[in-house]
């Protein structure tokens, strides 16, 4: 059992994992095809889980793994668009556009819930929103490209918050997150052999760039986000993943030398504003009854 502000940190520490990611895909995407790092990642990190957690699910119920494959295949969706947008623009604007899945959260809660998001909720929002506009403004990236595929997967994340949210109120939280892993890996694997030639890394530092998806980014982050919205909201989880962007450009700026400029600077600063405006004011909400 845990506070909800525990699981806000917990849900913080996931967002830097995650905006390591970026790194990661940057320094593989021009060498390994985009499927296969998807296949390679989450079938490392599940495998990885699997060793450590077998005595926790091998006694697993069919619901558990329906659920499951819903969410694996969100999140297969969601790093394929992922990968191929950060193919076709920078890692630092990568991170933020995908952060628009802030936005995204509350909007689409509006229609499951049929009430509007609290004030401060919609506050963080509008300043999530203005910082986002600072920091593309000008930018020069091909929407027709890299962008919307990264606005894609933006949805999706928030598609996959929301209903993660659901799942983890029905089935076990550690069982959920460990199987959403070996679905996203059989969906990925079976895209890869459909549409690219798998290969496998060929240096150390692509290697090393794998294991950092697979145990920082998939093992980590995508296990401990289904524990720790058990005792969050679904529009907190969505504001502390906005930080996710944040931290790829800082890390995208020491280890790819990326210089977002300064609106872009900005741009962040605002975000990261909105963020905790949001989050020290949001309360758990008691379990809302979802329509089927």
């Amino acid at each position: 059992m845990m506070t909800q502000r525990q699981a806000n940190w917990m849900l913080a520490s996931v967002s830097a994992a995650w905006g390591a990611s970026y790194i990661f895909m940057k320094l593989l995407v021009d060498e390994i095809p985009p499927i296969t790092i998807v296949a390679l990642r989450f079938g490392i990190a599940f495998i990885v889980m699997l060793a450590i957690f077998f005595q926790k699910l091998i006694h697993v119920d069919a619901k558990t793994l329906k659920y499951s494959a819903i969410v694996g295949a969100l999140l297969c969706g969601i790093f394929i668009a992922l990968m191929y947008g950060v193919k076709n623009t920078t890692a630092s604007t990568a991170g933020f556009l995908t952060s628009t899945t802030v936005i995204l959260v509350p909007v689409l809660q509006i229609f499951i819930t049929r009430k509007i998001p609290d004030k401060k909720i919609v506050c963080g929002v509008l300043i999530v929103t203005t910082g986002l506009a600072a920091l593309l403004v000008g930018d020069d990236f091909n929407i027709a490209s890299g962008a919307f595929l990264c606005l894609v997967a933006a949805f999706l994340y928030a598609v996959h918050i929301i209903i993660t949210n659901r799942f983890v109120g029905e089935v076990d939280a550690l069982q959920l997150g460990i199987y959403q892993l070996g679905f996203a890996t059989l969906f990925a694997a079976t895209g890869t052999f459909i549409f690219e030639t798998p290969v496998l890394p060929n240096s150390a530092v692509h290697w090393l760039s794998i294991l950092g998806l697979a145990l920082i980014c998939s093992a980590y982050g995508f296990v401990m986000q289904p524990i720790a919205q058990k005792y969050t909201t679904p529009e907190s989880a969505g504001f502390l993943f906005s930080l996710e962007p944040i931290f790829s450009a800082i890390l995208a700026f020491i280890f790819l030398h990326e210089n977002m400029g300064l609106q872009g600077y900005f741009g962040a600063l605002v975000i990261l504003a909105g963020v905790l405006i949001a989050n020290a004011t949001s309360k758990k909400q008691p379990e809302t009854k979802f329509q089927s």
